[in-house]
């Protein structure tokens, strides 16, 4: 069998839930931007907690684009004394605690956030891609089946793609991960996880031909990461064809001349580079 270049679709990213990911969305209902006096506007109204852990919220999530962490762990934590069971106070604090390697602390609030909103597809999204992350594969999946059951889900096909990358990452499962693969694309035909992960599938199932049709679908629809140039290069290695391999090794090597995937390149039999 060939060797497995998966990558799992950036699976835990708190970049998404500060709206920087496209790949792995922890969706949260954008809020107006508040600023510190409006925070305290808000606490004086002890009859509005809701406002006021939703300013305290909206806080903590600019103070962590800014790296400020301590600052944005201060509001989290003021916005669930205001509201305990405020849903997007557990999601952003629990990544939060992830971000800051505190996997227990960030565990137990996705698992409050799906316990509170059990049919929300962003709930158990995110928790479902936090067990992925931690290895709970299983677990996770629970979870991702739970989010397809909400027929309000705004972004279906990162939904399917986190499933399916979830398997690749627990192994085997080609056939089930492509079956998710297959609904992103019908949701989103130009998906670029789903249609990088595909390429990847067949790959692994050795149909080399059509993953390179669906690797070549990727590179129209985004700008190819290290693990996409050294994944084309390989499937072009597979079919025969020693130019367009060596062109995309040379891509590789000229783009992201420190990537592991350049240290992997370097790493095998010269005849195979």
């Amino acid at each position: 069998m060939p060797h497995s270049f998966a990558r799992f679709a950036g699976m835990m990213c708190v970049g998404a839930i500060l709206g920087a990911c496209a790949s792995t969305t922890t969706n949260i209902a954008p809020q107006k931007i508040p600023t510190q006096e409006t925070a305290h506007v808000s606490d004086s109204k002890e009859n509005k907690t809701e406002q006021a852990a939703q300013v305290r919220v909206e806080l903590g999530r600019r103070y962590m684009e800014q790296g400020k962490l301590d600052v944005a762990m201060e509001n989290l934590q003021k916005a669930l004394q205001y509201d305990p069971n405020y849903v997007d106070a557990h999601t952003v604090i629990a990544a939060l605690y992830q971000r800051i390697g505190n996997v227990t602390a960030a565990d137990q609030h996705y698992a409050r956030a799906a316990e509170l909103a059990p049919k929300s597809g962003d709930a158990n999204n995110n928790y479902g891609q936090f067990l992925c992350a931690e290895g709970k594969y299983v677990q996770a999946q629970t979870y991702f089946g739970r989010a397809m059951q909400d027929p309000f889900y705004k972004t279906p096909e990162v939904l399917y793609a986190n499933a399916g990358s979830c398997l690749l990452k627990q192994g085997g499962h080609l056939d089930e991960a492509a079956g998710y693969f297959r609904k992103a694309l019908d949701v989103s035909p130009n998906n670029p996880d789903a249609l990088y992960q595909m390429a990847n599938v067949l790959y692994q199932k050795e149909d080399y031909f059509h993953a390179r049709a669906f690797i070549q679908r990727f590179e129209a629809a985004a700008k190819p990461d290290p693990a996409a140039l050294l994944l084309a290069r390989n499937i072009e290695v597979k079919l025969g064809h020693a130019d367009s391999a060596r062109d995309y090794a040379k891509r590789l090597r000229q783009d992201f001349p420190d990537s592991q995937q350049v240290r992997d390149l370097d790493a095998a039999a010269p005849e195979a580079q």
